[in-house]
C-alpha cells in the first residue's frame, strides 16, 4: 500500500486547524456554563429579536419544520438554547468566525455577500448587522438562566383617533426582569387587525385608510400588545340624535357611546312583527304562531317586551334549542360515540340546561367527570378526546375560546402561549384513564369507565422530561401530589378572576342573539384579535360573573336591550358598518331551525330514523320517534341531505367554523326543486289541505300564509296580488295555486333569513 508523505507545511496547517476547532468548541461549551459571559449583545434579548424581525426564523424560512438549506432555527426564537447551538456548533462551526465576525455565514448570507436564496435581509451599515457582529466579536455568548427576562411590553399610544390619510408613529417599550427598560420598536413585528381601517409599516407607522375601529398588534419575543385605532365616519350627525335614543340598560349605553364616537347614527327600532319573529328564533329556535304574532302586535302595554322575554326563557323549546347549541361545543356525535353513550351525553347536557345550572358548575362537572359513560354522561367528553394533548386543546377551545394547538410544536406565533405552557397544561390530564371499549358495535353500546390514576406524567418532547403541570398563566402544581389535577384545573378555569372563561361564553351568547360576536370568529379570543367593543364585552362578562354565571340572566339583559330591538334596515349613513351594531345584522337561519320551520308551516314532520355509526352500520329508530324535530336530534350523525346542505355542524372538532350559514347555489336548487318543501306541500294531510278545507275566504288564507312564514300580515299590494292569482285560477286548480303561494314565500329571502 502506497503512503503519501505530508509536507511539514500541511502538518502545521492541520495542527493549527485542530487547535482552532478545539478552541471553538471548548469556548462554546465554556460560554454555556459561564454565569457571567463577557459583556456584549445578549443572544436571547438582542440577536434573536433581530432574526425574528428579519423573518429568518419564520415559518417560510429557517423556522420551518425542516429548516432551509440545512440550517434550522426554532420558530420565532422560541428555543434560544437550540438556536445558539445551531448557529455556533452545527456545520462544524462555519456559521460564525470569532476572529473575523464579518466573514461569518450568519452575516455574509443575509447581506448577500454570498449567494442567499432568502435575498437581502441585513444592510451592513444597519444597527441590526452590528448587533450580530458585536455578539460574535464578544465570543458568541450563549443564553443562560441568568439572562434578563422580558416581563412587560408596552405600546405607546394605546389608543388613537385619526381620520383618513392621517399617520402616527407607534413606539414599543420592553421592560426586563433586571429593571432595564428600552425602546424595541425597530425589532417589533406589526400587523393591522382590520385592513380596511388602517395599515401599518414594518417600522410601526400607522396610516388610516378608511373609517371604523381597528387595532394594530405589536409582537416582540412572544409577547403581544395592541393599539386601538378609531377613525370616525365622515357623517354629520347631530348630538341630539344620540341624546334622544331610548336606553334600557348598559348595553345601549355602551353601544351608543361607540356609535357616537364613530359618527354612526343608529337605525330605528324594528316593528313588533319583526321583533317577535327574531326573538322566537334566537331564543327557542321556532317561529311564532299566527295567534302569538297577533296577540303581541295587539298588546299596547309598555311591559310586553319584558313579558315576551320571560315567556321565551321558560318555554320547553328553550331547553331543546340550547341543549342542541351546547351539544355543538361538547361534540355530541354518533361518529365518535356509540348510541347509548350519545344518548347519555345528550341527556346529561339537557338536564343541565333544563335546571339552568350555572355555567361554571356546568363546566366544572364536565372537566372533573368520572365513572360510566352510560350513567355519567359528562364522562363522554373524555371519550371524544382520549389523549392529554387533545383533552387540553379542547378544554381550552370549548371553555376559553383559545386555540393553543400551535404551541404543541413551538411557541404560538400569534399568541403569548409557549411550548412549555402547552405541555404544562396538557400534563393536567396525563392521569386520566378509561377501561372498557366503546368503539365497536360488537362490544356493546359504548360502556366505558373513566377514572384517574394517582401517578403518570406527560413528557415534554423538547426536553425529554415531564413538564410540571399548570393551568395557563398559573403557578405549577406539585408533580408528586396524587390528587386529581383536574380539580385544580376546574377551580382555576371557572374562577371569576380567569380573564377568558366568562368572556368566552359571553361572546358566544351575544353572537347567538346579535348575529355577530364582539370577537370574530366567536371562539378566537386571542390578544391579537381584539373585541370590536372592548368596554361592552368586559361589562357583559362582569355582569355574568355578578349573576353567578346564570346564562338566562345574560340572555335576559340582551333580549331586553334597545340594541337587540334595532331594525335590520340600514341608513345611508350607517350602511357601510358591519361591526358596531348600528343596525341588526341579517343572517340565514340555522339549518336545524330552518328544517323545523318548514315542517311546522306545512304540518308534515321530517323522519329522522337512520344514524351513521362509527363502524358504518346504522341505527336510531328507537332514538328518534316520529315527530322528532331537527333541533331535538341527539347528534350530528343523523343522515339528512337537507341539514348537510344547509351547513349543520358535523361536530368533528371543537370549532364554530364547522357550522356554516352562508347561502349557496346548491341550497337554492334544493329549495326550488328538492323534496323538503315540494313533497311537504304536496302531502295530502298538510297545512294546505287544512286551510283549503275550512272554506275560509281567500284574503284570510293569504294572511295566514304570511303570518305562518313571515310572522307579519301581508301588505295591501301583496294581499291584492295573491288574492287575484288564487281567485283567477280554476277551482280544481286552486289548491295547487295555494301551494305555489306557500312555495314562493318559503323560498324568499325574507323567510330564509333572520332579520
Amino acid at each position: 500500500m502506497l503512503k503519501t508523505k505530508r509536507t511539514s507545511s500541511q502538518r502545521f496547517k492541520g495542527i493549527i486547524y485542530c487547535f482552532l476547532a478545539l478552541w471553538v468548541f471548548t469556548y462554546a461549551d465554556r460560554t454555556q456554563a459561564d454565569p457571567n459571559p463577557s459583556k456584549g449583545p445578549s443572544f436571547r434579548n438582542d440577536v434573536l429579536p433581530v432574526l425574528s424581525k428579519q423573518g429568518c426564523n419564520g415559518g417560510g424560512c429557517h423556522g420551518a419544520l425542516a429548516g432551509k438549506g440545512g440550517f434550522r432555527l426554532s420558530l420565532f426564537g422560541y428555543d434560544p438554547v437550540a438556536d445558539h447551538k445551531s448557529i455556533t456548533r452545527e456545520a462544524r462551526g462555519r456559521r460564525i468566525e470569532l476572529a473575523d465576525p464579518g466573514r461569518s455565514l450568519i452575516l455574509t448570507k443575509p447581506t448577500t455577500s454570498l449567494p442567499h436564496k432568502g435575498g437581502l435581509r441585513l444592510d451592513p451599515s444597519s444597527p441590526d448587522y452590528h448587533i450580530i457582529a458585536n455578539w460574535i466579536a464578544a465570543g458568541a455568548p450563549a443564553p443562560t438562566e441568568n439572562d434578563a427576562k422580558l416581563v412587560n411590553l408596552e405600546i405607546i399610544p394605546k389608543a388613537l383617533t385619526l381620520t383618513k390619510g392621517q399617520q402616527k408613529q407607534l413606539k414599543v417599550e420592553a421592560t426586563y426582569s433586571d429593571g432595564m427598560k428600552r425602546d424595541v420598536t425597530r425589532w417589533v413585528r406589526f400587523s393591522s387587525t382590520v385592513a380596511t381601517v388602517c395599515e401599518v409599516s414594518s417600522e410601526g407607522k400607522i396610516t388610516v385608510i378608511g373609517p371604523g375601529e381597528g387595532a394594530v398588534t405589536a409582537w416582540f419575543s412572544s409577547k403581544i400588545v395592541i393599539s386601538r385605532i378609531t377613525s370616525p365616519y365622515p357623517n354629520k350627525v347631530s348630538q341630539k340624535v344620540f341624546v334622544e335614543q331610548a336606553r334600557e340598560n348598559f348595553i345601549d349605553e355602551l353601544v351608543l357611546e361607540q356609535l357616537q364616537r364613530l359618527k354612526l347614527p343608529p337605525s330605528p327600532q324594528a316593528d313588533d312583527a319583526t321583533f317577535i319573529r327574531r326573538a322566537y328564533i334566537d331564543t327557542i329556535g321556532r317561529l311564532p304562531t299566527p295567534e302569538e304574532v297577533r296577540k303581541f302586535i295587539a298588546d299596547s302595554s309598555k311591559t310586553k317586551f319584558k313579558e315576551l322575554t320571560e315567556h321565551l326563557l321558560s318555554r320547553e323549546e328553550f331547553v331543546d334549542y340550547w341543549t342542541y347549541k351546547f351539544s355543538d361545543i361538547f361534540l355530541v356525535t354518533g361518529s365518535k360515540l356509540r348510541p347509548d353513550a350519545v344518548k347519555a351525553y345528550y341527556h346529561w347536557i339537557r338536564s343541565k340546561v333544563q335546571s339552568n345550572t350555572p355555567w361554571d358548575t356546568f363546566v366544572s362537572e364536565v372537566v372533573t367527570a368520572k365513572g360510566s359513560s352510560v350513567t355519567e354522561g359528562a364522562t363522554n367528553f373524555y371519550a371524544v378526546h382520549q389523549d392529554p394533548e387533545s383533552m387540553a386543546e379542547n378544554v381550552s377551545q370549548a371553555f376559553l375560546s383559545l386555540s393553543i394547538n400551535c404551541a404543541k410544536c413551538h411557541n404560538h406565533p400569534l399568541e403569548k402561549w409557549t411550548n412549555d405552557q402547552y405541555y404544562a397544561f396538557a400534563n393536567l390530564f396525563s392521569r386520566v384513564r378509561a377501561k372498557g371499549w366503546g368503539g365497536d358495535a360488537r362490544n356493546g353500546n359504548g360502556h366505558r369507565t373513566l377514572y384517574v390514576e394517582p401517578r403518570g406524567e406527560l413528557i415534554q418532547p423538547r426536553t425529554g422530561k415531564p413538564q410540571a403541570p399548570a393551568p395557563l398563566d398559573a403557578p405549577s402544581l406539585n408533580p408528586d401530589d396524587e390528587q386529581d389535577r383536574r380539580d385544580v384545573l376546574a377551580k382555576w378555569l371557572t374562577s371569576p378572576e380567569n380573564p377568558y372563561f366568562s368572556r368566552a361564553i359571553t361572546n358566544r351568547i351575544w353572537a347567538n342573539f346579535m348575529g355577530l360576536g364582539l370577537v370574530e370568529p366567536i371562539d378566537d379570543l386571542r390578544v391579537s384579535n381584539p373585541a370590536t367593543n372592548e368596554k361592552l364585552l368586559s361589562k357583559l362578562s362582569q355582569y355574568l360573573v355578578e349573576k353567578k354565571f346564570d346564562l338566562k340572566e345574560l340572555m335576559r339583559v340582551i333580549l331586553n336591550s334597545r340594541t337587540y330591538r334595532r331594525s335590520s334596515q340600514s341608513l345611508k349613513e350607517n350602511e357601510a358598518d358591519k361591526r358596531n351594531y348600528a343596525y341588526f345584522q341579517p343572517r340565514r337561519l340555522m339549518a336545524e331551525v330552518l328544517a323545523d320551520a318548514i315542517s311546522d308551516i306545512t304540518q308534515v314532520r321530517e323522519t329522522y330514523d337512520r344514524v351513521a355509526n362509527k363502524d358504518g352500520s346504522t341505527s336510531g329508530t328507537k332514538f328518534y320517534p316520529k315527530g322528532t324535530r331537527a333541533i331535538e336530534l341527539f347528534d350530528s350523525a343523523v343522515k339528512s341531505s337537507f341539514l348537510k346542505t344547509f351547513g349543520r355542524n358535523p361536530r368533528e372538532i371543537t370549532c364554530e367554523c364547522e357550522r356554516s350559514n352562508q347561502p349557496s347555489l346548491v341550497q337554492a336548487l334544493h329549495l326550488s326543486n328538492g323534496s323538503t318543501i315540494n313533497d311537504k306541500l304536496a302531502h295530502k294531510e298538510n297545512r294546505v289541505s287544512a286551510l283549503f278545507g275550512k272554506n275560509i275566504n281567500t284574503e284570510k288564507i293569504v294572511e295566514e300564509v304570511w303570518l305562518l312564514c313571515l310572522s307579519r300580515l301581508p301588505s295591501d299590494t301583496e294581499k291584492k296580488r295573491m288574492v287575484q292569482e288564487i281567485e283567477a285560477s280554476p277551482k280544481d286548480q286552486r289548491r295547487l295555486v295555494i301551494e305555489d303561494v306557500f312555495w314562493s314565500v318559503m323560498t324568499s329571502r325574507e323567510f330564509l333569513f333572520q332579520h
